[in-house]
């Protein structure tokens, strides 16, 4: 079991082990097969510990928020499952919902996920015993050869693909995949660790300002499904355009000409060894 930490009092009045964050927008087909797939496995989590689940409504115009309430309502979650509902009053965006979702959990782990059923909930529990001690972060990584794909669409994995390619010679070449939601987090990087992209970026920014920081990120091969229902709401060109500024910064920033993101502990490479500071 993690040791929780207690956000700020305006957030939450209990302590929280877990809290997973998933943002929606215009989910509504979507939230019966959401709610029979996740509850189970929050039962399941929550047999060992405090469960929070933060949805995160980013300006959706159909059923959404009415769904997410009639869907997890008190009298129908399990034992130490406990729901949060927060809304944006107009799409901000992936990013903006992320950072929204994240600073309404209370929870010592915090794990992002798509709500779309691109990677399964089945595979949450696996996810965090992948966060042993020493590791900071955990991603879901299909493009480990040990992950895999099934029925994505070629264009989202041209992208996809093509940038975790690159942030693997401009950051770590040991890690495959950077474009992955489903993530599990320690408090201490998310409190100490900030993004600013609204959009798809915000993710991999994440990630990539945290491992030059110094915290260390770990993978979890897992496998890459296409939606369970609904459609993308990615902007092909905008993220493309997105990634390779981010990516120019972080070349900036390894050459030394401008800072992304100042190391708070020892750099790590993703052995878990400790580098000296000035390399990160």
């Amino acid at each position: 079991m993690t040791h929780p930490l207690t956000a700020p009092t305006h957030h939450q009045d209990v302590e929280m082990d877990l809290s997973i964050v998933i943002p929606c927008c215009n989910e509504a087909d979507s939230i019966p097969q959401l709610a029979g797939t996740l509850l189970p496995i929050a039962a399941d989590l929550g047999r060992a510990r405090q469960v929070e689940i933060v949805f995160v409504d980013d300006g959706s115009v159909d059923e959404t928020w009415l769904g997410l309430h009639t869907a997890f309502a008190a009298d129908r979650l399990p034992a130490n499952v406990a729901c949060k509902f927060e809304r944006h009053p107009v799409n901000r965006g992936l990013g903006a919902a992320i950072r929204t979702g994240l600073k309404a959990a209370g929870g010592g782990v915090i794990v992002t996920t798509d709500a779309d059923g691109t990677y399964r909930f089945e595979n949450i529990p696996a996810l965090l015993s992948t966060l042993r001690p020493g590791i900071d972060i955990v991603t879901a990584s299909p493009y480990h050869p040990k992950g895999g794909v099934e029925g994505v669409p070629a264009w989202r994995l041209v992208l996809s693909q093509g940038a975790s390619a690159l942030y693997r010679i401009v950051v770590e070449p040991r890690i495959h995949t950077w474009t992955a939601l489903f993530r599990a987090y320690r408090r201490s990087v998310i409190d100490t660790v900030t993004f600013e992209s609204d959009g798809f970026l915000a993710g991999t920014e994440l990630m990539v300002k945290a491992l030059l920081a110094g915290y260390k990120v770990a993978e979890f091969p897992a496998v890459l499904h296409t939606r369970m229902a609904g459609v993308s709401k990615a902007k092909i060109w905008r993220t493309i355009r997105a990634h390779l500024l981010f990516q120019w910064r972080v070349i900036l920033h390894r050459l030394g000409i401008r800072r992304l993101i100042e190391a708070r502990v020892a750099p790590l490479d993703v052995s878990g060894a400790r580098l000296d500071s000035g390399k990160a």
